[in-house]
């Protein structure tokens, strides 16, 4: 009878590790690429500040901004007031050129030190500016309704507003601007009272479990944003990019269980050596002289063989049983009887659990289940070894 130990000599642990190498070097390769063509779908997606950068400038943001005290603020609405005074007499390009305006304002807030700014912007003059260069031109007539009753929305809609008008309004809005400065802001009320009860709530038993934020919250709360952030610039990525990682994977880990050429004979004390054939009839005589235990054994075998022969792994002595079920892919319809079948040689091989011609026979229909290639996998009974 043969058996297969799977001990591992020094020269047969050589040739797998020389092996193993070999098949690697192309795998790590492919793996390297991967992780390249992933990185370059990272770069290629694009961000959220370069769509902000990318849009169309407008007359607000294309224009510099300063930051300036109350005082220069001040200054700076005077001196607007009165182009808009000299605009509105030439009505001309020299005196209303746009340019004249100057930078937005980043005013503080308060007369405080280091207060908050807010950003004036004004865009909305320099609009009124350019279209202030040509004269109004002169108004729709409108044709007196005969009756009441034939007045139309036309009729009764309020003219727009000329351009002269604009610019009295817009001295207006300056002259108003000007006289906000110098009113002194109002303080922030204090609600004492809504903070009391406030407090009191808080100090509830539905709130005894809360914390306050920490600053390693803080900072995990961040990393999550950015992983968020990645993972959105990923996805919006060319499908092109995704498709080729996930081929590329693909390759990987085919590339790494690829068959064996068909001029290049199995390894020497590889279970596919020994005709699968062989390994069946040791398993019959063995059942036949009722010696159980060792039966399954080479009924494990013979499905080892079998398999091997398929070219579905390179053939290697140096694998355990759990290393051959790792090769066989989880959608493969193989897979469930190998792992019933590896399950049941497990224990009464290394386990040493007594073993019964019920569990004979069972091992006996996952082998030649797998023997046959059949697509559908056996149930699993319901007792016996196999079950437990």
């Amino acid at each position: 009878m043969r058996t297969t130990t799977g001990k591992t000599t020094p020269f047969t642990a050589h040739a797998a590790r020389r092996r193993t190498a070999s098949l690697g070097r192309p795998a790590g390769a492919i793996r390297t690429l991967a992780i390249v063509a992933l990185g370059l779908c990272f770069a290629l997606a694009p961000r959220h500040g370069d769509a902000q950068t990318t849009a169309a400038p407008s007359a607000q943001s294309s224009s510099k901004t300063r930051e300036a005290s109350r005082e220069e603020y001040r200054q700076h609405l005077l001196d607007l007031s009165k182009i808009i005074r000299n605009c509105a007499q030439a009505r001309d390009m020299k005196t209303c050129d746009p340019a004249q305006v100057g930078p937005d304002d980043l005013v503080p807030v308060s007369s405080a030190q280091n207060a908050s700014r807010a950003l004036v912007r004004h865009g909305w003059l320099r609009v009124l500016l350019s279209k202030a260069q040509d004269k109004d031109a002169p108004l729709p007539r409108t044709k007196p309704p005969s009756t009441p009753q034939s007045q139309s929305w036309e009729n009764v809609r309020p003219l727009p507003r000329t351009t002269t008008q604009l610019l009295e309004d817009a001295q207006a809005r300056l002259t108003s601007d000007v006289n906000q400065i110098d009113i002194a802001p109002h303080a922030p009320p204090v609600h004492a009272e809504e903070r009391s009860q406030m407090k009191q709530v808080l100090a509830g038993r539905d709130f005894s479990g809360l914390e306050e934020t920490n600053p390693k919250d803080s900072t995990l709360e961040e990393v999550g944003n950015w992983l968020n952030h990645v993972l959105e610039s990923a996805i919006r990525a060319s499908a092109v990019c995704v498709a080729l990682v996930w081929g590329l994977l693909q390759l990987e880990r085919r590339w790494r269980i690829r068959l064996v050429p068909e001029d290049r004979g199995p390894a020497p004390g590889a279970a596919s050596a020994i005709p699968w054939q062989l390994w069946l009839e040791d398993a019959r005589r063995a059942a036949a002289s009722g010696q159980w235990r060792e039966a399954i054994h080479f009924l494990y075998w013979a499905a080892i063989s079998r398999l091997e022969s398929k070219r579905l792994w390179p053939a290697d002595r140096a694998r355990t049983p759990r290393e051959y079920l790792a090769l066989v892919a989880p959608d493969d319809p193989r897979q469930p009887n190998l792992a019933r079948l590896t399950g049941s040689f497990e224990r009464v091989w290394y386990g040493g659990r007594a073993a019964a011609e019920g569990d004979y026979q069972r091992a006996e229909q996952l082998a030649m289940a797998l023997i046959a290639g059949t697509a559908s996998a056996l149930q699993a009974p319901s007792g016996g070894t196999d079950s437990q």
